[in-house]
């Protein structure tokens, strides 16, 4: 089974961005972007863009002055937020692993992730990515879920298809809470040149207009169909059995419940050693 990283996004993009959008990316994106919205000069990159819901953000909420970035490793998820955001001027776009980001050393000013460094491989060398193309002092604000019994919504969805597959439960869902470690994050910030570190829990509420949309978008919208579809499932039954379990959690239409995410700031310090 593909990674999550080399998942072909490209059929499901639309379902994602308009099922999950609201409901769980653009509250945190909207936090995100006030992190960096007071920057009047130099450029930002944006890393794992996806469907380019914090791109949109940050465009409209930094100054024409300020150059933006935005990267994806996935050529689906990146030519969708490209196409979606095409009247946006000044956004520019590049195909780009975390790991191996293909700038010079000290190009930006300020670094953003939003719920993309789970799904790296190697996580200290993204860190040390980061770090290198960045300029001394330069931002960095990225985001990770948080566990997932502070995300009911990842609850009730990974519990009720691991109910539907018994014998061999895909896994997708427990990848997004896998970087919920905030001693973790703090080693990795700290070795690798970076100080005024804040990790902080960010709880927001997650709405969404019907229990079935979101269950959608989780479902046709996400790697997780490819694992239904080699365990010889069809995404019928399991978005509605995940419709009606949301439906318990937080109500049929609207749908709402809580989530919460850690949300990472930190400087970069001189070179390292320096």
């Amino acid at each position: 089974m593909n990674t999550p990283l080399e998942h072909d996004y490209a059929p499901g993009c639309d379902l994602y961005d308009r099922f999950l959008g609201s409901a769980l990316f653009e509250p945190y994106a909207s936090d995100l972007a006030s992190r960096v919205a007071d920057l009047t000069e130099g450029s930002v990159l944006e890393m794992a863009c996806g469907t380019g819901i914090l791109t949109q953000q940050l465009r409209t909420r930094l100054k024409p002055s300020v150059a933006l970035t935005a990267t994806d490793i996935n050529p689906g998820m990146l030519n969708y937020a490209q196409n979606k955001l095409k009247k946006l001027k000044g956004i520019d776009w590049r195909e780009a692993d975390i790991a191996a980001l293909p700038f010079p050393d000290a190009s930006f000013n300020a670094v953003l992730c939003q719920f993309g460094l789970m799904f790296v491989p190697d996580r200290n060398r993204a860190f040390q990515e980061m770090r290198r193309v960045l300029v001394n002092g330069g931002r960095l604000a990225v985001s990770v879920w948080d566990r997932m019994d502070a995300n009911p919504w990842g609850v009730a969805v990974h519990k009720t298809i691991e109910k539907l597959f018994p014998d061999n439960p895909p896994q997708f869902f427990k990848a997004p809470f896998n970087f919920a470690d905030a001693d973790v994050l703090r080693t990795l910030l700290n070795a690798n040149g970076f100080d005024q570190i804040t990790i902080q829990p960010v709880s927001m509420e997650c709405r969404s207009n019907s229990a079935r949309s979101l269950a959608i978008g989780m479902i046709e919208g996400a790697p997780i169909l490819a694992e239904i579809q080699e365990r010889g499932g069809s995404s019928g039954p399991i978005v509605d059995a995940v419709a009606n379990a949301f439906g318990q959690l937080g109500g049929d239409s609207p749908f709402q419940t809580t989530m919460q995410a850690i949300v990472v700031t930190a400087r970069a310090k001189g070179r390292y050693g320096g």
